[in-house]
Formats: C-alpha cells, structure tokens, sequence
C-alpha cells in the first residue's frame, strides 16, 4: 500500500508552523527572469493544449552530445515526460516483469522503490559505506541474481551528494555487462557539482549506451521543480514503450512550459558555471553555519543541493526525535535520515552499530536563498549553550 511522502509531509508541517523548509529540495528563490519570460510569452500566444515539442528532444540530443560524446537520435531515442519522476516511473513500467528484482544504492531517494513496486518488480539495496558513501564491490557483486533486470544509478547523489567516482561507474558498468542488465539513471543534478568534479554518465563507457536509460529534467538546473518537464533517453526500444506510456498517463507535459524549455536549453555555459559556484557558495555557507554548532562533517558534498550531515557522537536522540524538536524549538525543518535508509541494505550486518547509523544523519536542502539560510542560521544560533553547541545535542 502507498504511504505518504514524508519528505513532504514535513513542508506541510512547516507550512503550517511557519518553520524555514530545508527540507524538500526546491528553491525558494525566483527562476531565471529570461526563463519566465519565454513562459509568459508561450501562455500569452496560446500554448495552452496537448502538445510535443520536438525541439526539446533536438536540444537534448545536442546537449547530450557536447556532454558526453553520446549520438542519440532525437526523432526515436528521446521521451519528453511530465518531470524526471514520470520518466523514471516509464522506465520502470516499461522494463520490469513481475518479480523482477532492480538494485538500488542506500541511502536513497524515496521514489525509486515505489515506482519499482508498483511496476511489480523487487527492490534489492546495497549500502554504500559511509562516511563517505563508497561503493563496496563485493557487496554489488552478492546483490545479482538471475532475476535482476536494472540497477538504479543517481549520480550526483541524493541525499549524501556523492559523485560517484569513475572507477565506481566502471565496476557498475563492468557488473551490467557481466550480468546482461540495463541501467536507469537518475541525473537531475547533472550540472551542479563542486570542487573540479563534473557528471559523468554511465552510458559513456564501453557497451552501455546499448543498455542504459538516462532520465533528467530542468527542474534542479533551473529552479523551476514546478513546472514538470523532464526526459528520458535510450535506445529507440525503451523510449518507445516510455513514450507509450507517457502518452497512456499524461498525454503531455505542460505545453507553455515545454515552449520555455528551448530557452532553458539553450543556455550559455556561463548559466551553469554561475549556477555551480551560487551553490557551491550555499554549500559552504550552510556547512559552516552546522559544524559550528556541533554537527559532524566527515563528507563534503560534491553534487547535488543537500548536506547529509551525521548528529555528534554525544548525542543521544535519534534522527527522528532531533528533526521533531528542532521544528517545535528553533522552527527550521529537516529531514531524518532515516527516510532514505532501508534495513534491507544491512543483511550481512544487522549489528546496532550497523543499524545505529541509519538514524544518525540529518538532510538539509541548501537550495534556498541566502536570506532564508541566513534566518535558518540565526534560529539555530539562538539555541546553542554556553561552548556554542546546539543544546538539542
């Protein structure tokens, strides 16, 4: 039975509470002004019913191709969907038979599981070691069985903002080979990254553009989560059965704002370079602000908006328990990190050490704007003791 978000629940709560929101991953500062104004231009000349644009899918092909070297053909190999969610649902639909096991890396984000069950498939998670998320090898190698069909890649990652490395893409690719299964990714964040690092994407290396599912949307890069346009990009196969479905389920995306895609698209790459050093300065900002009140920084994030940052040592509430009285003291919401964790990941070691650190972490969103993380850290900083640690500790 499908739950409620909890992600989600939580911005309702600081709607209702008046609380800051880091918790759900969108920005709270308006969207490129040239961007509104192509959307505002679509609405006003009467984009207003079920439509393709074919330009998006041209843009994408071109984009894919200075990116990553990759040929697509923009007529057969491209889906244009209602978000990356609605593309990554399509995939999932579209390639799994019932009982069908898809592995997943844990933590991570919530709706990869319910898609996959949904589509009648099994979620299989291997964990990836903290502090610093690493892929384990021999823990992917034990996770296949002969009824694994995909492995589910997010890269940069959501929640730890993990990139993965390209050894770590190499060996997942190597096991795709291995094992004949295709690969879905999810790349949302594929243009915010930090410190030198840049996306690479799976379906660059040798024999994997043939079995790889690329989906991606403009909602990150452009702040714009609202307004539903996303892809997928694979070979003429998959994207027709996406395609098939997304015409069965939504017909369309929103037509206006597919119209203001082809200005999002054709971006200079000083957008992206402004982009990344605006969250780079978030990241830094945000960081700062947590470890001087006594969280742990054992992971600097090289992508994605989010810092998943590890409660002290010394203190004794649980993940859960710190977030809910972190609402009701200081009015700033959070995320436990128990959301993105499942014991499944933990079969070989069920020790309280190895389950404790599922409900050590906390995810805050940096993609706010500098005047709501400045009134996030004065909330916090009004409740550190007397050595400057936050009393909730």
């Amino acid at each position: 039975m499908l739950t409620s978000s909890p992600i989600q629940q939580l911005s309702y709560l600081a709607e209702r509470c008046n609380a800051i929101n880091l918790a759900e991953g969108f920005p709270d500062f308006p969207a490129p002004s040239y961007l509104k104004d192509a959307a505002i231009s679509a609405i006003r000349s009467d984009f207003n019913q079920y439509r393709h644009v074919q330009g998006i899918c041209d843009y994408v092909a071109y984009q894919v191709k200075q990116m990553h070297g990759l040929d697509v053909d923009p007529l057969t190999d491209i889906v244009v969907c209602c978000g990356q969610s609605e593309a990554f649902a399509a995939a999932m639909f579209a390639i799994i038979n019932h009982g069908d096991e898809v592995i997943i890396f844990d933590p991570s984000y919530e709706t990869y599981e319910t898609c996959i069950r949904l589509a009648g498939g099994v979620p299989v998670y291997v964990a990836l070691d903290p502090p610093h998320w690493s892929l384990d090898p021999n823990k992917l190698a034990k996770s296949f069985t002969g009824r694994t069909k995909a492995i589910v890649l997010n890269s940069p990652h959501n929640p730890t903002g993990k990139v993965f490395t390209k050894d770590e893409l190499e060996i997942i690719a190597g096991a795709c080979r291995t094992w004949d299964i295709l690969a879905v990714t999810d790349e949302v964040y594929e243009h915010i990254t930090f410190d030198g690092e840049r996306h690479t994407s799976i379906a660059t290396f040798p024999g994997m553009q043939k079995r790889t599912i690329i989906t991606s949307s403009l909602s990150k890069s452009f702040s714009v989560t609202g307004w539903r346009i996303g892809w997928a990009i694979g070979p003429a196969c998959f994207a027709s059965a996406i395609r098939n479905i997304h015409v069965k389920i939504t017909d369309s995306a929103p037509a206006p704002f597919q119209e203001a895609a082809l200005t999002a698209l054709r971006s200079s790459p000083d957008y992206f370079d402004a982009l990344r050093q605006d969250y780079k300065s978030k990241r830094d900002y945000l960081t700062q602000v947590l470890t001087k009140i006594g969280f742990q920084v054992s992971f600097t994030p090289k992508g994605s908006f989010f810092l998943f940052m590890e409660l002290p040592r010394t203190c004794t509430r649980s993940d859960v328990d710190f977030v809910e009285q972190l609402i009701k003291q200081a009015g700033v919401v959070a995320v436990p990190g128990c959301v993105f964790f499942h014991t499944d990941s933990l079969k070989e070691d069920l020790s309280p050490t190895a389950i404790s650190y599922h409900r050590r972490y906390i995810r805050f969103a940096f993609c706010k704007s500098e005047e709501t993380l400045a009134a996030a850290s004065q909330k916090l900083t009004e409740l550190v003791d007397g050595s400057g640690r936050l009393e909730l500790f």
